[in-house]
């Protein structure tokens, strides 16, 4: 159990994968402009993860790994997190149109966002996970998209009402926001798990 808290802990803060590995950035800058869309952005990535972790772990140790085929691995992991998304969109598409607009684009790109591949070949590959661990992990890194997601929609939302420079509005300040933001994740480093 101590190890399982440990790795979620690890997941969200010290190995953030948008913040201190900086993995999946294209919909963290795209849908943090309001908390509302990052928040559902957040849950559908959270499902996609943790589904396409299990499913992917599953093939590769009772079918690549057996029949000798693990160089198939990328191409099947991504057929399965297609898949996912696939489903996802689907699902918002049919209970929000709202939403299904205000993901736009960015929604799809979850399908090639590396967060996710990073995810599934973490579990299978680098660490070696057993089933429980890998949805651990995977629902931990999840949560820590989605609170930086939070994080960034929030202090976004409170820029909008501010008055930056000219230069610096719109992304320019989103940038240095993000920066400020992965430098204090950067702390979580120094925790000893």
């Amino acid at each position: 159990m101590e190890n399982l808290l440990t790795i979620a802990i690890g997941a969200i803060l010290v190995n953030n994968i948008v913040l201190t590995r900086f993995l999946g950035l294209c919909p963290f800058f795209g849908v943090s402009t309001r908390l509302r869309n990052a928040s559902m952005m957040g849950f559908a990535v959270i499902f996609v993860m943790t589904a396409s972790s299990i499913i992917t772990w599953a093939i590769y140790q009772y079918l690549l790994i057996p029949l000798n085929m693990e160089y198939m691995r990328l191409v099947v992991f991504i057929l399965v997190i297609a898949s996912f998304v696939q489903l996802t969109a689907i699902f918002v598409r049919k209970h929000s149109q709202r939403l299904h607009r205000a993901f736009g684009i960015y929604l799809p790109l979850i399908t090639t966002n590396c967060a996710i591949l990073a995810v599934v070949l973490i579990n299978t590959m680098v660490k070696e996970y057993s089933l429980l661990e890998t949805i651990v992990n995977s629902v931990a890194t999840g949560v820590g998209f989605l609170l930086a997601l939070v994080l960034m929609a929030g202090i976004r939302e409170r820029l909008d009402l501010a008055d930056p420079p000219g230069a610096f509005r719109g992304l320019p300040i989103a940038f240095v926001s993000a920066a400020l933001l992965a430098l204090a994740f950067q702390g979580f480093g120094g925790m000893l798990l």
